[in-house]
């Protein structure tokens, strides 16, 4: 464990001497969020990649969802297709494990509980950049490099010059043993293999095909139909195996095209540079100065996780798998998968509205489109699959949001009636594909129809009541602010007035958002701090942190409270009470504790931000200056909680810029607490917005005043359209509170 320790701090101190230079690439740790409870990877990938081919080192258990941990020694494979930081686990698709001799038995890590074929390895003798990762496979003497394009892996094995050189190919094995319902390999000749596997898991219905092409001749010995053993014919031992593998979810014919067309050569190195250029276009969108390198590496690193997913999920020739599951083909459509909605509307789908526009456009297009398909808007979307996951119906926030700021190329009548069939209990015109007890039970719940009739769901009648009651407010409010924009005036006074149902869950004699019952009493016992998770009128959370989620009416919430100075004084002993959360069975994702705000999990990510709309702005700085400096870390332990798809490290690109999208579908950014002395942010549009931190410092940690183009800002707001002309946003820092 010392020699593992020793190692990361040797690796940590390269990273910082190499930071120092450019390009960008050298600024990312990829190790970050591999250790704790981050569940990220440090595989091959390029900027929203459908292959993902990283390192698995175990299974099963929570902190196996990426399939990779820091605290493991040994692995199992690299396969080709991986979730970053969700807590939920599925994919890790088409495993390799490279051998020499035999494959030998690995210990089972993690709550594995089987011995697999794998390998040994060190920290030491392992390295990850944008777009590569290498690792000593001690067991068996070989060096594996791995790079990617988009839909397509590339693994490149240097084997000892003794010893028969092979390969297991293992189709059987999924992250979180998922069931395999039908897969088969198939020998096309000695260089060429392909296969497919069909897998019901946290995806109920989902395909994957792969087609592999080898620089040397192999012979196949297979197990069954999911697992094969090659032995490759080396004509000169001195010469690294290569293996090509492409993937598709369509079937093995665009497999094998999305292969051709990405990788045509042998050339690793090129392709490998081409991942490394194709990183560095995107970090290069946000150029930052700053004399501490770990906030440097955190920053891009942050930023490199945020351009993950959601994934392309189109074959090279515009064919693509529907939400019917039938096979489509548009060469003039993207088709993405992976939203992790109810995370990514905070704050990554609005970074994406800053940095990547078009891009964002075409991720709206894809839900629309997967709402024709299906028959509604997706929640938590994964290959072709409606999951149910979470609460709320967030597609219409990411919608809102980009139409409300005037990035509208999409199809806004159409998206507009998703939006309010998702507001509704509105069971008909669903695909005969979608599972319906996920239908039922999460997609369309029955307290969708008492959130329209009563005004708030019966805590009786549905778990996460009041959860889900703030998330629909907020939702509906988002849908008022469409209907008003499309001069829907009814329309809009509904919306509005179901915006509000949020004072139905306020109960006045404890302070706290409260599950009801039926008759309008209160649910007893209660104790705010308490927390069963996925059981209780909460989502991931208590009372503490959910009963600040009113970001659309905080006028209306202070009101609640009994004014303006009491809302403040409940907010501050948000952050100051007692962490200790009480419940047998609390939720894990209750992390990164302030007090009772828990930076770890995403009900709470806009609440520091509360204070620049009551008044005391100088708390927002003061508070997401120790967020920024303590929950986020350079180290493999260095998230406080799940990555989610970019959310959490959205947060710390946006509020370490020195503002925060507080309220999505609200086009202004609340100012907070800079962390870099200038920050450059190179827009779609070929402006440039600049962040300029005068005196800045670790102990000035307020802001004294700010300018924005040379004009005072009487308020700690700007509209997102100033961003977008381009300009200077000044902000003066100072080592005592301003109001």
């Amino acid at each position: 464990m010392k020699i593992q320790k020793i190692s990361t701090l040797i690796s940590l101190i390269f990273l910082l001497i190499s930071c120092r230079e450019t390009p960008l690439d050298s600024c990312v740790n990829l190790f970050i969020g591999t250790g704790g409870h981050g569940h990220t990877y440090p595989g091959a990938t390029v900027p929203h990649g459908m292959v993902q081919l990283s390192p698995d080192t175990r299974t099963n258990g929570w902190d196996a969802c990426a399939g990779y941990h820091y605290d493991d020694s040994t692995l199992i494979g690299f396969s080709h297709t991986h979730l970053s930081g969700t807590g939920i686990g599925d994919l890790g698709d088409v495993l390799f494990l490279p051998y020499s001799g035999k494959p030998e038995r690995v210990n089972p890590n993690g709550e594995d509980r089987e011995p697999r074929p794998g390998s040994a390895f060190s920290h030491g003798n392992e390295a990850a950049t944008p777009g590569y990762y290498r690792v000593h496979l001690d067991t068996y003497g070989i060096e594996a490099e791995l790079t990617a394009t988009t839909r397509a892996g590339f693994h490149r094995y240097t084997y000892p010059e003794t010893g028969s050189a092979g390969l297991f190919i293992d189709l059987a094995r999924t992250i979180h043993d998922r069931q395999v319902l039908q897969a088969e390999i198939t020998v096309l000749n000695e260089r060429e293999i392909s296969g497919m596997k069909q897998v019901a898991g946290w995806a109920p219905n989902r395909y994957v095909y792969f087609h592999a092409q080898f620089s040397e001749p192999f012979t196949c010995t297979p197990e069954d139909e999911t697992k094969a053993y090659l032995t490759f014919n080396q004509t000169d031992k001195r010469k690294p195996v290569l293996a090509k593998v492409g993937i598709s979810f369509v079937d093995a014919a665009g497999a094998k095209n999305n292969l051709l067309t990405e990788i045509p050569d042998w050339d690793f190195n090129r392709v490998k540079e081409q991942a490394r250029k194709q990183w560095n276009r995107e970090l290069a969108k946000i150029q930052v100065k700053t004399k501490n390198g770990n906030d440097k590496i955190i920053f891009y690193t942050g930023l490199y996780h945020t351009a993950l997913e959601p994934v392309i999920a189109s074959d090279a020739d515009g064919r693509y798998r529907r939400m019917d599951h039938s096979i489509a083909n548009d060469a003039n459509y993207v088709n993405y998968s992976v939203f992790s909605l109810w995370d990514t509307f905070r704050a990554l789908h609005p970074l994406n509205t800053i940095l990547s526009p078009e891009e964002n456009q075409a991720m709206i297009r894809s839900l629309i489109r997967k709402s024709d398909e299906g028959g509604l808007l997706p929640m938590w979307e994964l290959m072709s699959n409606y999951t149910g996951c979470m609460i709320g119906y967030h597609a219409v926030s990411v919608i809102g949001d980009s139409y409300l700021k005037g990035q509208q190329d999409f199809d806004i009548q159409k998206a507009y009636r998703a939006a309010k069939k998702s507001s509704g209990y509105d069971t008909l015109d669903i695909s005969p594909a979608v599972d319906r007890d996920i239908l039922h039970q999460q997609l369309m719940p029955v307290g969708k129809h008492y959130k329209n009739t009563l005004g708030y769901i019966p805590a009786e009648v549905e778990k996460q009541s009041v959860a889900r009651g703030l998330e629909y407010a907020y939702n509906d409010w988002m849908i008022a602010r469409l209907a008003q924009a499309l001069g829907q005036q009814e329309d809009y006074l509904k919306y509005m007035e179901r915006s509000r149902y949020y004072k139905n869950y306020y109960d006045a004699s404890t302070g706290f958002m409260r599950g009801r019952m039926s008759d309008r009493s209160w649910r007893t016992p209660f104790d705010p701090r308490h927390s069963d998770h996925n059981n209780d009128d909460y989502c991931e959370g208590n009372a503490w942190q959910w009963t600040w989620f009113v970001p659309h009416d905080v006028e209306g919430l202070a009101a609640l409270m009994g004014g303006r100075e009491r809302l403040i004084a409940k907010l501050d002993s948000l952050f100051s009470v007692s962490s200790e959360i009480s419940g047998e069975n609390a939720s894990a994702d209750i992390s990164g504790l302030i007090g009772q705000y828990a930076h770890g999990n995403e009900p709470s990510h806009q609440t520091i931000h509360l204070y620049n709309l009551v008044g005391q702005s100088y708390k927002t700085q003061e508070l997401t200056d120790k967020v920024l400096q303590t929950l986020y870390l350079n180290h493999p332990n260095g998230l406080s909680g799940n990555e989610d798809c970019g959310e959490m490290s959205a947060w710390y690109v946006l509020n370490s810029m020195g503002f925060y999208s507080y309220c999505p579908g609200v086009p202004y950014y609340s100012i907070g607490r800079p962390l870099f002395d200038e920050v450059a942010i190179h827009l779609e549009n070929g402006n440039v917005f600049h962040v300029k931190t005068i005196n800045n410092s670790p102990a000035n940690k307020y802001v004294q005043s700010a300018r924005l183009n040379g004009e005072a800002l009487e308020v700690l707001f700007f509209r997102h359209s100033d961003l977008m002309n381009g300009g200077t946003l000044e902000i003066t820092m100072g080592d005592q509170p301003v109001l």
